[in-house]
């Protein structure tokens, strides 16, 4: 609108409000605008104009001034500004001019002045000064403004000190937070505790419709603060446990969805700040409240994911995002088994997220679809929310192994898609702001790379590339080709360097300490190290899933040479252990399926391998045992042992097989020493307290190692390792070669067939002394079968602090043995290390119509002992059998002491319980007497007897060496 259209009536008014000579006489001429301006003139320009003969100097005087006339208020000026000034902010223009910005100060300072005990003209002026604030804040100059000046310090002080208007405060404080996140905020997070403590107090004991504004309110402020400083601070402050309380309140009631909603994303807020532990806070109910709250978020995604389009889903997708939170930290939660849950809870829970993931997976389904044919179909905001969607599922599926499986592979394709777009936007971000060139301005790309999916999904696709169908979608999408870029990328993270330093400070002398990484470098340090663990153990799967493939794949020789040249880089960094045994063992593997590529004049293989039987060798000795002739874990590794025991057998198998492969890696082992130390370590360890599978690991290596260089056998014989190929070169003069391929031969032999139901085991195991010794050397095997008999049985002895155990769990429950293979084999080791007496049951599978896992021998113990099943504990090291069955006959629980030297990608059978050494048990048992069933497998456990893994992993088999 020209000046020209300015209606005449405005006009006259800025005449007479410019001809004032005084500011008697243009306070006279304000109220002459009130009289001459009707509604319909007052236009944006109209007003501005006004605003601008008024000129907000006089009006800031009057504002400020102490001195009105004597038959007036005492307030007359404040209230006639904040009335003209009110009235003008309703206009954008007006409430971003900057006059008006510039005084922000002063609005400040009357809203501050509110009292319980102001008269009410006070408080009116008051009410006027927040719609000016309320006005200024709606626009982003009015933002920024209100920012500089501590807009934000001053309504936290304003709500914590004040009852009159603070709602007012508080809608201006959550305005401005929004709107600029943690930055908002002070360093110093006391500000903050003082508001939320207030706040929060209010919404505990508030029980009118206020409460649930103050739940959203909470919500936006949770959501915007500066995540770490809260985090490490809120343990001192009282707002977590007030919330909890005001949220148990709402969420046990019966309640609308109006009241209910605000209430779950502020609780998916809480949870994603403080942790699932925060939901378990009650002291006499800890899990009662988390359990209704999976149950409650399992069921609202169903109501608002069933049977709607995904329009309508997109309408709540907030709240729809909020329960995802609340489900993929909880589900990684329960995983971690800190939890207990009883069994009726556990499959409620299993019943309540399967139902909500069923319907996660219908919603992703029907996007996929829209999305094969159309990829441009989703916008920014649509895309993210499916993402949510991929994460939350990704959760699910790195836990649960089966449900569902054919519809998680039909949406395999689309997921990785999305999750591949993420990792690329994200690296590509990331890698702007390390080079500091990242613009400002928030683009739809940058929303699409603020989170990593494919990070995410690393757990649930190293169970995934177990499975056939699902690893054949990996390998047809050539997503092992994206892995290794991510692996890639996160080892230059994990592989920090700190910035040169300046030409022109190099030399000279430090004044002061080097300053500590910054946190955030740390964190992102920490969680490549767990991204790096998951991805390798994708690829052992590949390569040992598909040998041939790997053999033949130009990806993978990139990827062994990654290992080669990076690997001796992580041995001298504690937290880099677990990722340097994954990465160690990733690369034997490897080895074994490229050995014909690799060239031995490749000084980087040199640097590998010795960082690779660093690894291996490092992780047992005696030295720091309390006991100098026991073997143990070290310090170092006994921190990671759960995560690095696996890796360690498989290691120690897998170097055994390369040494055929690749015969010079033999030189490696026998030049660094490290054959000659498990000789002497195994000569120090005294017999029968070496655990089984250990003494196994050791001795096949050894074996392997002689057959890969001859050179070896010199140095076992020099070291007395061979102790039966002593026995018969020494005292039957056996030429060594016959003598070792003699007592490789008999094992062989003995664990393919303990016994022979034509023999007796004495005749049995002497005719295979007698073939494996030759025609030249039969006539000594009668002799050697009695020395080798001696030496198993030595082997095989209960140490004293199993047998200890025994006697004291008997005196309290019923103990109950049950072994699968041949009866006499089994029954003579029952004789021999006089183990009867310990046991009031003993079931060999050789005897009976079934063997372990089968439900019916331990319902067969069960009978014996004269006990239920529910009243029952299994204990075994194998999970495919001793787990397995006591979960299928329905035992009490199931206790899992892992031994096997197998690789294990995912637990399954799942037990209930996890021990790493057979003394814990008692910390499990309850004071019940006398109706417990401690089940074994005898054959194949070191436990309770501590005895030497030496057969196969075949269910029947007996042990023999």
């Amino acid at each position: 609108m020209s000046e020209g259209s300015v209606p005449d009536s405005v006009k006259k008014c800025i005449a007479i409000l410019k001809a004032a000579k005084s500011d008697t006489e243009k306070f006279a001429a304000l109220f002459m605008v009130t009289k001459l301006v009707k509604g319909e003139d007052c236009t944006t320009q109209s007003k501005k104009l006004l605003f601008e003969a008024i000129g907000f100097k006089f009006l800031k005087r009057l504002l400020l001034s102490p001195d009105v006339p004597a038959d007036c208020p005492p307030l007359v000026y404040k209230s006639v500004v904040l009335s003209i000034l009110s009235s003008f902010c309703s206009d954008a223009e007006l409430a971003t001019h900057p006059e008006m910005l510039a005084n922000i100060p002063v609005f400040l300072e009357i809203a501050q002045q509110a009292d319980d005990d102001d008269l009410d003209d006070n408080l009116i002026v008051v009410s006027e000064a927040y719609e000016c604030l309320q006005s200024i804040v709606a626009h982003k100059p009015g933002q920024l403004a209100l920012l500089e000046v501590g807009g934000v310090a001053k309504m936290c002080e304003i709500y914590a000190q004040q009852s009159f208007q603070t709602d007012e405060a508080l809608n201006i404080l959550v305005t401005l937070v929004g709107k600029f996140g943690p930055s908002a905020w002070d360093i110093n997070p006391k500000p903050f505790h003082i508001i939320v403590n207030k706040i929060s107090l209010d919404f505990e004991t508030d029980h009118s419709e206020r409460k649930f504004e103050l739940c959203r309110m909470l919500h936006a402020l949770l959501f915007s603060c500066r995540r770490d400083v809260i985090v490490a601070t809120a343990n001192e402050a009282l707002w977590p446990g007030s919330i909890y309380k005001g949220l148990v309140d709402i969420l046990t009631s019966k309640l609308g969805k109006a009241q209910r909603d605000p209430a779950l994303k502020l609780t998916s807020i809480m949870v994603e700040l403080l942790g699932v532990e925060w939901c378990l806070t009650d002291e006499e109910q800890p899990r009662q409240f988390f359990l209704l709250l999976v149950q409650l978020c399992s069921i609202e995604l169903r109501m608002q994911l069933e049977d709607r389009t995904f329009a309508q889903i997109m309408m709540h997708a907030d709240l729809v995002s909020a329960c995802f939170v609340v489900l993929e930290l909880s589900i990684t939660y329960i995983a971690t088994d800190t939890l207990e849950l009883e069994q009726k809870e556990k499959q409620q829970l299993y019943t309540a997220l399967k139902g909500a993931f069923s319907a996660v997976i219908s919603v992703l389904t029907k996007v996929s679809t829209d999305f094969t044919k159309n990829p441009n179909a989703m916008d920014t905001k649509q895309k993210i929310f499916v993402c949510a969607m991929v994460r939350v599922l990704s959760a699910w599926l790195a836990q649960e192994t089966s449900a569902m499986r054919n519809s998680v592979y039909a949406l395999l394709p689309f997921m990785l898609t999305l999750a591949n777009e993420t990792f690329y936007a994200y690296r590509s971000r990331r890698l702007a702001e390390k080079r500091q060139s990242s613009d400002t301005m928030e683009t739809d790309s940058d929303l699409i790379s603020q989170v990593d999916i494919l990070r995410l999904m690393l757990p649930a696709l190293c169970h995934l590339a177990v499975e056939e169908k699902a690893r054949k979608i990996l390998l047809e999408a050539k997503e092992e080709e994206v892995l290794y870029e991510c692996l890639a990328y996160h080892w230059s993270i994990v592989h920090y360097k700190k910035p040169p330093v300046p030409k022109s400070e190099r030399g000279k002398v430090k004044k002061e300490p080097e300053l500590e990484l910054d946190p955030k470098i740390l964190e992102d340090m920490k969680d490549s190290r767990a991204a790096m663990v998951s991805i390798c153990n994708i690829f052992m799967n590949v390569t040992v899933l598909e040998a041939k493939m790997v053999e033949e794949s130009m990806l993978f020789a990139t990827l062994l040479k990654f290992i080669f040249n990076n690997l001796p880089e992580l041995k001298s960094i504690p937290e880099n252990l677990v990722l340097h045994g994954n990465l160690a063992v990733l690369g034997l593997l490897l080895l074994k399926q490229q050995a014909k590529r690799v060239k031995k004049n490749d000084f980087t293989i040199c640097r590998y391998i010795q960082a690779t039987i660093r690894f291996l060798w490092d992780a047992y000795n005696v030295d720091e045992s309390n006991d100098t002739s026991a073997l143990v874990v070290v310090m170092s590794y006994k921190k990671y042992w759960f995560e690095l025991m696996e890796l360690w057998f498989l290691g120690m198998q897998t170097m055994s097989a390369v040494l055929a492969l690749v015969p010079w890696i033999s030189d490696f082992a026998i030049e660094s020493g490290w054959a000659e130390g498990i000789i002497d370590t195994l000569h120090k360890v005294r017999a029968g307290s070496l655990p089984a599978n250990t003494k196994s690991a050791y001795e096949d290596f050894l074996c392997h190692l002689v057959d890969a260089n001859n050179s070896v056998t010199s140095v076992l014989k020099e070291h007395d390792a061979l102790t039966l190929v002593g026995i018969l070169h020494d005292q039957y003069h056996v030429p060594s070669d016959v003598a070792t391929l003699a007592t490789q031969t008999f094992l062989h032999n003995f664990r393919l067939c303990p016994e022979n139901c034509e023999m007796t085991l004495d005749k049995w195991r002497h005719l295979l002394w007698c073939r494996a010794l030759g025609q030249q050397y039969k006539h000594i095997a009668g002799d050697i079968y009695v020395e080798w008999l001696e030496l198993r049985y030595r082997y095989l002895a209960a140490t004293p602090d199993v047998l200890s155990l025994l006697c004291k769990l008997q005196q309290h429950y019923l103990l109950g043995l049950i072994t699968n293979g041949p009866s006499r084999a089994q029954w003579e080791k029952v004789e021999r290390l006089d183990l009867r007496h310990y046991f009031d049951c003993i079931l060999v599978s050789g005897d009976l119509p079934w063997e372990k896992p089968h439900r019916n021998i331990f319902l067969e113990a069960c009978h014996y002992l004269g006990v239920q099943p529910w009243q029952c504990l299994m204990v075994g090291d194998k999970l495919e059998t001793d787990i397995k069955g006591g979960i299928e006959a329905s035992l009490a629980a199931t206790v899992w002491v892992p031994l096997c030297m197998e690789h294990h990608s995912s637990l399954k059978p799942r037990p209930d319980f996890t021990l790493a050494s057979i003394t814990d048990l008692p910390s499990l048992l309850p004071s019940v007497p006398k109706s417990l069933l401690h089940s074994r497998h005898s054959s194949s456990s070191s436990f309770p007897f501590n005895l030497p893994e030496t057969e196969d992993c075949s269910s029947n088999s007996s042990d023999g060496s």
